[in-house]
């Protein structure tokens, strides 16, 4: 046993020790530079509208040249410290509703942990193929206007009237509960955090202001990404090296974005979360289009 700067290396040499470090150098500067700039940026934009970013995290580290299962595992740690970074800020700002969020989002971390478990019986490409129509969907969605809701909404049963600060909203819990359910399961098992769903669901199913739901669904993202790492990584999809350099990055672009987006107005908002909704579909479909055919595993 060699001891080295003033630490114990075990069954390394000195000279041995110093080849691996250089060869690990190496590999993080020539493997890692471009998923390590994209992530900062995509975290970025996707802390500004609520979503950790996996709909983009997982092609990129694909395209990359990780394993689709390894991507969506190391995609769940991305968006769980993404969402954590963007917390503090948004909460400074008081944009969390966090009894929404502790009505709304445990079906969604309850399914999380089933899809990341189940992961494996469903092949790579099909995932793609999945996680690409239901962006699609969320994106169109979000296009829409908002409808405005009646009073007679807030006075039936399972409508649930909510006050956040200025804001007053009314929750359809038969919508929300199982969507929520829903959005965790194909969450967990495609590696995203779910909020390219739960957004459109608070702002178009349930009236809530999309400044606060962008609030929410961080709070929400962290729990669901969190569920689904470690669904995972009882799988065995955990990869050190790609996942603990790409999760500092992200944290650092999560607390960028959440900057931006509170100085950012409401319909501004909306509108990114759409147009990069419906790219990220294309990214992924188009990817599973290559793979299947020799290009990109």
């Amino acid at each position: 046993m060699q001891i080295v700067s003033g630490g114990f290396l075990p069954f390394f040499t000195e000279g041995e020790t110093v080849e691996r470090i250089d060869c690990f150098r190496e590999t993080v500067t020539k493997v890692l530079f471009f998923p390590i700039a994209a992530i900062f940026g995509i975290s970025i934009v996707m802390a500004m509208v609520g979503r950790g970013g996996g709909n983009f995290y997982v092609p990129v580290l694909v395209a990359s040249g990780i394993q689709v299962h390894q991507a969506a595992t190391t995609a769940q740690l991305v968006l769980f410290t993404t969402a954590v970074s963007a917390l503090l800020i948004y909460g400074k700002h008081r944009t969390v509703d966090w009894k929404l969020a502790l009505v709304i989002d445990p079906p969604t971390d309850i399914m999380a942990f089933v899809g990341g478990y189940f992961a494996h019986r469903v092949s790579g490409d099909a995932l793609k193929y999945i996680f690409s129509g239901l962006l699609i969907l969320a994106g169109f969605f979000m296009l829409r206007p908002v409808r405005e809701q009646t009073p007679l909404e807030t006075q039936r049963f399972g409508y649930w009237s909510r006050a956040f600060g200025e804001y007053r909203y009314v929750v359809n819990l038969w919508l929300a509960l199982p969507i929520s359910a829903f959005t965790g399961f194909v969450a967990g098992m495609v590696g995203i955090s779910g909020g390219s769903f739960k957004i459109p669901l608070m702002v178009l199913a349930c009236g809530v202001p999309m400044r606060i739901a962008v609030g929410t669904s961080s709070a929400m993202v962290a729990a669901t990404a969190l569920t689904g790492f470690i669904g995972h990584t009882i799988g065995g999809d955990f990869n050190t090296l790609w996942a603990i350099p790409l999760a500092a990055v992200a944290a650092v672009g999560g607390f960028v974005g959440s900057r931006i987006s509170v100085k950012t107005n409401q319909k501004g908002l909306k509108n990114i979360f759409a147009y990069t909704t419906l790219a990220a579909a294309v990214f992924m479909a188009v990817n599973a289009l290559l793979s299947g055919r020799g290009g990109l595993q």
